[in-house]
């Protein structure tokens, strides 16, 4: 796969052909700001895996905006654009965790045994809340928008990523998993 120009002209950039809006993303970045601030969980280090073009990334630094962001993308392009981090979520070590880990569409890239090594990753990287969605099969059967949609993908389950998120995570719904052991209380009826 190209991460390329013309890749994200397709997919961001044009607003005829892009997979989301800016307000779409503006929206989720409160979402999980909200959370967080509901959980009560102190933000000081969030970690954006796959940041893209930065649609999360300026809402997320307005909305939490005492927390370190380190923004992390595989694309050498986006990278001299926009100055990520480069690096690859599967292979990104990092000597403190992170109170808040961010993963939006990207694993789906990722054939299976690096999908699973990010997935692991992610328990490393992660003190408090993980925010994680992929494209799954399911998703790509009855919710994308096909003309919109990257099909050159690994599609699996959304059971296969639940399997193996919940080794190290506990379900909190809405994208969010919590990190299990972390002080992080949420009652009964408000997880997965």
């Amino acid at each position: 796969m190209q991460f390329d120009r013309d890749y994200y002209r397709r997919y961001y950039y044009d607003p005829r052909t892009a997979v989301a809006t800016r307000a779409e993303m503006r929206a989720r970045a409160r979402l999980i700001a909200a959370f967080v601030a509901h959980l009560g969980l102190p933000v000081r280090r969030i970690l954006e895996a796959g940041c893209g073009t930065g649609l999360l990334h300026a809402e997320l630094r307005r909305l939490l905006p005492r927390a370190q962001y380190t923004a992390l993308e595989a694309s050498e392009y986006l990278c001299r654009r926009h100055g990520w981090r480069h690096g690859r979520i599967e292979q990104f070590r990092a000597a403190t965790p992170y109170d808040l880990v961010i993963c939006y569409d990207v694993l789906q890239y990722l054939e299976g045994r690096h999908a699973e090594r990010a997935l692991r990753n992610f328990a490393r990287l992660t003190r408090g809340a993980l925010y994680f969605s992929a494209l799954t099969t399911g998703d790509f059967e009855r919710n994308c928008d096909r003309e919109r949609t990257d099909a050159d993908v690994h599609l699996r389950s959304a059971r296969w990523y639940r399997t193996r998120l919940r080794r190290h995570f506990r379900e909190a719904g809405a994208g969010f998993w919590l990190r299990r052991g972390a002080p992080l209380t949420l009652w009964e009826l408000e997880t997965g």
